[in-house]
């Protein structure tokens, strides 16, 4: 297509360069190793930001800023759950994020084991005065299918809510993955203001199919105890850099990931990863001297994990310029090898989309990332599509291992590949570039706004 002829030497200069240089690896390992996971209110997310303008300064970026959010301060405190009948044993938690604590000794109460909601309304007053377990199995990931994570997240998010509802006192649900050394995932609930809710923590794979295994047999208790506190919002920021355009400065392209991360492990994929794809596909560029028609824009969004005041902020703040967005890109699946990318748009529009894209992605050949979905494309380019029809797009990586890390302790520097980050900031940089450049747009629709978290 024309796209793939016009910058096929550009996107050929693009991905040589970038896939010689570390230089995101680099960024990663000084935000990871040195500065550790994110969350937001915490200590470490303002020195994170204070890192990212410093870094983006540094490399030479034009209109370097912090723009101010007020984030949510959820607290875990200290952790604890063991079964206590008809065995002792401790089990291994995280609190969900949000949840509210329990009160200073814990609580202990017997167990009921669900697999669905169903099964939970099925239950009926069955549920009052106890502790409930959603041991719902996260199917293995396939090429065809990914990873189920929609599907199994519900359980997460709205499990302790509706187990409120049924008079239950707390909540324990499944990490969410496939796979498992006995590693808890966490991840938010909905903690609603006005909502009832329950304190609420993930389990192991290997101690929620003991508690299953133990409940058929009789009746088994457990003692939870959360020291969960939310205090009142902080300040936080989301960092914004630039590379000007040079014909059309005011159209701008967004790329960008989210800089907070749960408060275990050193979010290196979850979204270290992302972010530092977006700061080095615009520094390759301006490298390389590839000044686009229009503005490139890498904006690092805070409080993705426990809220999104970040990229509701962003479309807040810029209002006035939303309609000249010509398109927004997130990178928030891991840094893993680039595969292609999906694109958030309606029906009636996704057939020149897909033209549109498809031609684009020919440039990333060389890399084997020409695959191409219409499908949801990011949490925090999501208010963009609700606020002004935005263009989105997701970049899509190889993603067989993502839930095995993600909002663990796990997710650490050296899960991450630095030649497949390479190649994630060569995809990006190209894919930027000829956004940013190319005679037309992509087509603005009402889209699907939703995404991971």
């Amino acid at each position: 297509g024309p796209l793939a002829t016009r910058y096929r030497e550009a996107a050929a200069r693009i991905l040589a360069a970038a896939r010689a240089d570390h230089g995101a690896y680099d960024k990663l390992a000084q935000l990871t190793d040195h500065i550790g996971n994110r969350l937001s209110g915490s200590e470490a997310l303002d020195q994170a930001i204070t890192w990212a303008q410093k870094t983006l300064t540094a490399d030479g970026h034009e209109n370097v800023h912090a723009e101010r959010v007020m984030v949510p301060h959820w607290v875990r405190g200290e952790e604890a759950a063991e079964i206590v009948a008809p065995i002792h044993r401790p089990l291994v938690i995280l609190g969900l994020g949000m949840t509210p604590g329990t009160p200073k000794k814990g609580i202990t109460a017997p167990l009921v084991v669900v697999t669905d909601f169903d099964e939970l309304e099925a239950l009926g007053d069955a549920v009052r005065g106890k502790l409930v377990l959603y041991n719902h199995a996260m199917p293995p990931y396939s090429p065809a299918d990914g990873a189920h994570y929609g599907e199994s997240v519900r359980f997460r998010s709205d499990g302790p809510v509706r187990a409120a509802a049924r008079g239950a006192v707390g909540a324990l649900v499944r990490s969410v993955t496939a796979r498992s050394l006995r590693t808890p995932h966490t991840g938010a609930t909905q903690a609603k203001p006005g909502t009832a809710t329950v304190p609420s923590a993930s389990v192991t794979l290997e101690d929620a199919e003991l508690l299953a295994r133990l409940a058929r047999d009789g009746e088994v208790k457990v003692h939870l105890a959360l020291g969960a506190q939310t205090l009142p919002d902080v300040p936080s920021a989301n960092v914004v850099a630039e590379l000007r355009g040079r014909e059309k400065p005011d159209e701008v392209v967004v790329i960008g990931g989210h800089i907070d991360s749960w408060d275990v492990g050193q979010g290196a994929h979850d979204d270290g990863a992302g972010i530092v794809t977006m700061m080095q596909a615009l520094t390759t560029l301006r490298r390389l001297g590839l000044v686009p028609r229009r503005t490139i824009r890498v904006v690092l969004y805070t409080n993705e994990e426990n809220g999104l005041a970040g990229a509701r902020t962003y479309v807040k703040d810029h209002a006035g310029e939303l309609e000249h967005h010509v398109a927004a890109v997130e990178s928030d699946s891991g840094g893993f090898a680039p595969v292609g990318l999906a694109v958030n748009v309606d029906d009636a529009h996704a057939a020149e989309a897909r033209s549109m894209v498809t031609d684009l992605l020919a440039l990333l050949e060389p890399i084997h990332a020409t695959h191409l979905e219409i499908a949801p494309s990011g949490a925090d380019i999501g208010p963009m599509v609700a606020a002004a029809s935005v263009p989105t797009l997701g970049l899509i990586v190889e993603g067989s291992r993502y839930f095995d890390y993600h909002h663990t302790p796990a997710d650490t520097l050296d899960k991450v590949n630095p030649d497949e980050l390479a190649l994630d900031v060569a995809a990006m940089a190209t894919i930027a570039y000829v956004l940013a450049d190319m005679d037309g747009t992509l087509p603005r629709s009402a889209g699907r706004p939703r995404g991971r978290d």
